[in-house]
């Protein structure tokens, strides 16, 4: 969730009648708000079970989460998508039936098998690349709509 811009677009969308939860080994910088709450962890070793006796039933789980970048691309991809794969186990135990599941990916190899896997979960699964993604690069979104139980 840092640097904290889309957990601040999260809290506009859900206004004060919804809530936030942002995950990071950083906490997001310069803003709060009595819907937002941050816990201080790293994804992969996070106990989900725990997570989702905390904060289970949510409508939509967002993941922008990328790893350090090594310039290797093969290495890139395949840790962009440990962390696109952790984030889809997260969603599966944290959303509610028919939720949403938004996930950062950088496109590789594997991008075929990981949209599949999250066709198996989800009425409807659509790739987004936002027009901020500067050219050439291999980030992506992959949009998981409707979680089937």
């Amino acid at each position: 969730c840092y640097p904290g811009s889309w957990s601040q677009y999260s809290l506009k969308k859900v206004g004060l009648k919804g809530d936030v939860v942002g995950v990071d080994l950083r906490e997001p910088e310069r803003f709060s708000a009595p819907n937002f709450r941050f816990i201080k962890a790293d994804v992969i070793t996070l106990d989900i079970e725990w997570l989702a006796k905390e904060i289970a039933f949510r409508d939509m789980v967002i993941s922008d989460l990328a790893p350090q970048t090594t310039g290797i691309k093969l290495a890139d991809t395949s840790r962009s998508m440990e962390l696109a794969k952790k984030a889809l186990e997260i969603s599966l135990a944290l959303l509610k039936e028919k939720g949403h599941f938004l996930s950062k990916v950088f496109e590789g190899e594997d991008m075929k098998a990981f949209r599949n896997e999250v066709k198996k979960r989800f009425d409807q699964v659509r790739l987004i690349r936002p027009s901020a993604v500067r050219k050439g690069s291999k980030e992506i979104y992959l949009l998981g709509l409707g979680l089937v139980k």
